[in-house]
C-alpha cells in the first residue's frame, strides 16, 4: 500500500469548478440586485396605491373643499410615513367637485422615490410613482351630528 490517498477524479479538470463559481458569481449578483429593484419598485407602487385610497377616503368625509385637500395632504403623508416610504417630492392633488353629497372626490399622489442606492445596477436616481383613487361623498354626511 502506498501512502497516497486514492481520488476518484484527478487530472486537468481540477479545482473547475471554483474557477466556473467565480466566474458566474458576478452575474448572480447583479440578477439578484435587479430582483431586489423589482420588488421595491412594485412595493412601492403597491404603497402609494393604498395611500392615495386613504388619501380619497379622508378627502371624502370632510365638510368644505379646502378641509378635503388639507385632510387628503396630511393622511397621505402620515400614510407614506407609516408604509415606510420616503418620497423626495411628494404631490397630492385632490378634486372635489364641490364635494356635494353623492359627487366624487378624486385623489392623485405622485412620489418620487430614490432608488439609486442600488448604484451596481445602473439604476436611475429615483422612479417617479403615480396613484389615483375615488371615493364618494357620503350621501347622508350633512346629517351627522345634527339633532333630529
Amino acid at each position: 500500500m502506498t501512502g497516497e490517498p486514492t481520488c476518484a477524479r484527478r487530472g486537468p479538470d481540477r479545482g473547475s469548478a471554483t474557477a466556473e463559481l467565480v466566474l458566474i458569481l458576478p452575474a448572480l449578483l447583479l440578477m439578484l440586485l435587479f430582483l431586489v429593484l423589482c420588488y421595491r419598485v412594485s412595493d412601492a407602487k403597491l404603497r402609494i396605491a393604498d395611500v392615495a385610497h386613504q388619501a380619497a377616503r379622508a378627502a371624502s368625509i370632510a365638510r368644505t373643499p379646502a378641509q378635503a385637500v388639507t385632510d387628503a395632504r396630511s393622511t397621505a403623508q402620515t400614510a407614506l410615513a407609516s408604509a415606510g416610504v420616503t418620497c423626495q417630492d411628494l404631490t397630492v392633488d385632490t378634486d372635489t367637485a364641490g364635494l356635494a353629497p353623492g359627487a366624487l372626490v378624486r385623489v392623485t399622489v405622485t412620489c418620487t422615490a430614490r432608488l439609486d442606492d442600488l448604484a451596481m445596477l445602473g439604476t436611475p436616481g429615483s422612479a417617479t410613482l403615480h396613484a389615483s383613487s375615488t371615493s364618494p361623498v357620503d350621501i347622508y354626511g350633512d346629517q351627522l351630528g345634527q339633532a333630529p
